[in-house]
């Protein structure tokens, strides 16, 4: 049995962090059977990160990896026929994600604008939460922000980054369907794992305004959402936070 375990669940979404959401998306669109835990405390997850998978006595962090290992062992078709053009965009599109991830957790847990409004929305969503747990998240994530770089942007800067990343993005996803065709493959997964947790917050950080005015990203977004609720049996859901 596969076991995915993940950040809390947060503005209807399953996961509040982007590579767990896409990981959720992945298993739902393969159809695949697993269950979901909600965890907070990385401490004994693969690299300390989150997401990680357990599937059997396996333990595999990184969702990149966890997608090949889940296509590998059992038989996912999602990218069986993407060209060799397609999947190296795709790996070029996750590495954008990856830019884009920090930006999007600088506008939540750094900017003093909007870690208010993203605190109490964890509070009032997961009451076992406390305002220590989170404030020891925000320090803690402070290093992190440092240390990779964006912490030393000032607010402008570091949206400036991320705004060119959806600009890309924009560029990049058609009118129609999804990023290479009629069905979604896993870089439909990726790209849902980010721009829905910029999407469906009600935060208004400037990241939320710059998809809002793109339809292509919009339409994408939500085709996907209904995509991944729809898919599959459903997971087993038990909250950790």
């Amino acid at each position: 049995m596969i076991t995915l375990y993940a950040y809390p669940d947060l503005f209807g979404l399953a996961d509040n962090n982007g590579y767990g959401l896409k990981v959720y998306a992945f298993l739902r669109l393969a159809g695949l059977p697993f269950a979901h835990r909600h965890i907070v405390d990385a401490s004994g997850a693969p690299r300390g990160q989150l997401p990680y998978i357990t599937d059997g006595d396996e333990r595999i962090g990184d969702s990149d990896t966890i997608l090949a290992h889940l296509t590998r062992a059992y038989g996912v078709t999602l990218d069986a026929a993407l060209t060799a053009r397609q999947r190296d965009l795709g790996l070029m599109i996750a590495r954008l994600l990856d830019d884009l991830y920090w930006v999007m957790s600088y506008s939540r847990w750094k900017d003093d604008r909007y870690w208010p409004a993203f605190r109490d929305a964890l509070l009032a969503e997961h009451p076992s939460l406390t305002e220590a747990d989170l404030q020891a998240a925000r320090d803690f994530n402070a290093q992190r922000y440092h240390f990779q770089g964006i912490g030393r942007f000032d607010p402008p800067a570091a949206y400036a980054r991320g705004l060119a990343d959806l600009q890309v993005l924009a560029n990049l996803v058609p009118a129609d369907g999804y990023l290479f065709g009629a069905s979604p493959t896993s870089v439909d997964a990726g790209l849902y794992g980010f721009l829905a947790n910029i999407h469906f917050s009600p935060i208004e950080t400037p990241l939320r305004q710059f998809l809002a005015a793109q339809p292509h990203l919009v339409r994408h977004c939500t085709a996907m959402h209904a995509a991944v609720a729809s898919a599959g049996a459903g997971p087993d859901a038990s909250r950790g936070a």
